[in-house]
């Protein structure tokens, strides 16, 4: 395997047991970040989780990620940045069910949809006139 290069995704019939896993403090918090704006912040979190998982859960990590540095990109006027980063999330996104880890999925892939739609036909120019729907979740408690 290259260096960096991402995990094989598990078979899709093994999805259940990664979508039922627990999530970690640090995606609890990346999430509580996003739903409140502070995308930067959101990031930070999002990427020690995904440093710290060695499963393909990771991707999802990585995925939102980046589309909290999308929005973020947005917010700076980064019109190409977040284009870019819509681009790549849906590579680590599309492999899971419309929910996973009680993360909605579908929704958060139908409201990243829409902004960037918006974005491209808005142009670089107004780029920065959003405003960003949370990501909807539940936490499961272990035990």
């Amino acid at each position: 395997m290259v260096p960096g290069a991402p995990l094989p995704f598990p078979p899709e019939d093994s999805f259940p047991n990664e979508c039922s896993r627990i999530l970690p403090t640090e995606v609890i918090k990346g999430l509580e970040y996003f739903n409140t704006g502070k995308y930067f912040e959101a990031h930070e979190e999002l990427e020690t989780a995904w440093r710290r998982e060695k499963g393909p859960i990771r991707e999802l990590y990585r995925g939102i990620l980046q589309v909290g540095v999308a929005y973020y990109h947005i917010q700076r006027g980064n019109y190409n940045g977040a284009l870019k980063m819509f681009k790549h999330c849906r590579q680590w996104l599309d492999p899971f069910p419309a929910e996973c880890c009680g993360i909605d999925l579908a929704r958060l892939r139908q409201d990243f949809e829409r902004v960037e739609v918006r974005l491209q036909q808005l142009g670089s120019s107004d780029c920065v006139t959003f405003s960003f729907q949370p990501i909807h979740y539940r936490i499961s408690i272990d035990g």
